[in-house]
């Protein structure tokens, strides 16, 4: 089974880029599964659904989300509706929403990190308590942590390593290059990076980035401008036994206008 996994999506650059290059992808890679993160769909923090139903229009499947999911107040409802819209599966009990989706029987979890990133409960514990509860328990898994520290994400993987197909890294907005499937059969890599523009700091408008570095003030984020590029993760996974065959780094940029 081919799934695309594909890296945070940032506003209308992000969701511009998406449907001009997943069609296309889709089609090269003989896809049958697209999982994405949305969580900075709209207007590059949050998303609405209106911004999901645009990501479900060009061709995802699932979508997973992050500690931005509630920004827009107006997903809220629709997180315990008939919406693919998932967040972290470890959010306190009696948070909105669930935090995993069967899709294509492929079981999709949202997870996120505690450090540098927020009080929340164990990933670790949450999603050794999701495998034990769920009967019957589809034979392929694909993970979205939603992490800050590279060595929270490495360890989960080695965690999960031969319990789950995939653990694939989101939030921090950049590829990284240690993409690899682990001794026991878990595809990885520490992150998948972003969908949105490439002239950026991770998504947001330069001078305002740059403005908040040396002047020490806030900034209200503004999602940068031009020419888009699109990262996503290809897996091949053996829908026998659920153990990753290959994983591969995909990324497309536009043309220069």
């Amino acid at each position: 089974m081919n799934i695309l996994v594909i890296g945070d999506i940032i506003g209308k650059p992000g969701r511009r880029a998406l449907e001009h290059f997943l069609p296309g992808l889709t089609v090269e890679y003989g896809v049958d599964l697209v999982i994405a993160n949305g969580e900075n769909a709209a207007h590059g923090i949050g998303i609405t659904s209106q911004t999901a139903q645009e990501l479900l229009t060009a061709g995802v499947d699932a979508i997973t989300t992050g500690n931005h999911v509630w920004a827009q107040r107006e997903i809220v409802p629709y997180l315990n509706g008939q919406l693919p819209v998932i967040r972290p599966l470890n959010f306190p009990p009696g948070a909105p929403g669930r935090g995993y989706i069967i899709a294509k029987d492929v079981l999709v979890v949202n997870l996120i990190g505690r450090v540098f990133v927020g009080e929340y409960d164990c990933p670790f514990r949450a999603m050794d308590a999701l495998l034990a509860e769920l009967n019957p328990l589809p034979r392929i898994i694909i993970i979205d942590f939603h992490a800050e520290a590279t060595s929270e994400k490495v360890a989960l993987g080695r965690y999960l390593d031969g319990r789950v197909s995939a653990v694939l890294g989101t939030h921090t907005h950049i590829g990284t290059i240690d993409s690899c499937i682990l001794p026991l059969g878990t595809a990885y890599v520490t992150d998948i990076g972003m969908v949105g523009p490439v002239n950026s700091i991770i998504g947001d408008d330069i001078d305002n980035v740059l403005n908040s570095f040396i002047n020490g003030l806030p900034h209200r984020l503004s999602v940068g401008k031009g020419k888009t590029a699109m990262d996503a993760i290809l897996l091949n996974i053996n829908e026998q036994d659920g153990k990753a065959r290959s994983i591969q780094r995909i990324r497309r940029e536009e043309s220069e206008s």
